[in-house]
């Protein structure tokens, strides 16, 4: 029996959410989890977004590798072409932080109104977004519920602290 292209797709996208469902979900021990930081790391602002970024760094380092995961601070230039943090820029880093399945938490730009672009995005994800911090309490709060935490899933159980 011939099935049309919609068909076939329509299996495999079905197959591949079964698959995905399968299993449990989390991190083995000794895995890399990342913390973006998204902020205006060009332009005017460009100070306050780089303190923000080495705070959130310097404190991974300190934390060493709580519930034993490497804790790992990736930063994003939330500014655009004007050296000011733009709405397409900041969407564009909230996406990239849900493409990446190590990631357990997003410290949202310090604008409030940017912290309401990102956050819609990464909460669809299921990643918590850490706003109204420094990067080093942001870091120092995810280390501390992954290292309290009995989940093997740490992405679940930060987003639960901080989200619930």
């Amino acid at each position: 029996m011939a099935r049309s292209p919609a068909g076939v797709f329509l299996l495999l996208a079905l197959s591949v959410v079964v698959a995905a469902g399968c299993g449990e979900g989390g991190a083995e021990e000794g895995a890399q989890l990342n913390v973006y930081v998204s902020a205006p790391l060009s332009g005017a602002e460009a100070e306050a977004g780089r303190k923000i970024c080495d705070e959130a760094r310097q404190e991974a380092r300190r934390t060493g590798e709580p519930g034993g995961f490497e804790l790992r601070v990736l930063c994003l230039d939330a500014a655009g072409r004007r050296g000011r943090w733009t709405l397409a820029q900041v969407g564009a880093n909230a996406r990239r932080a849900t493409e990446d399945s190590t990631a357990v938490a997003y410290l949202a730009e310090p604008e409030r109104a940017a912290r309401q672009q990102s956050l819609p995005i990464v909460e669809a994800a299921g990643i918590a977004e850490l706003g109204d911090l420094s990067g080093k309490e942001a870091v120092a709060k995810v280390a501390a519920v992954i290292e309290e935490s009995d989940s093997n899933d740490p992405r679940q159980a930060v987003f639960d602290a901080v989200e619930g």
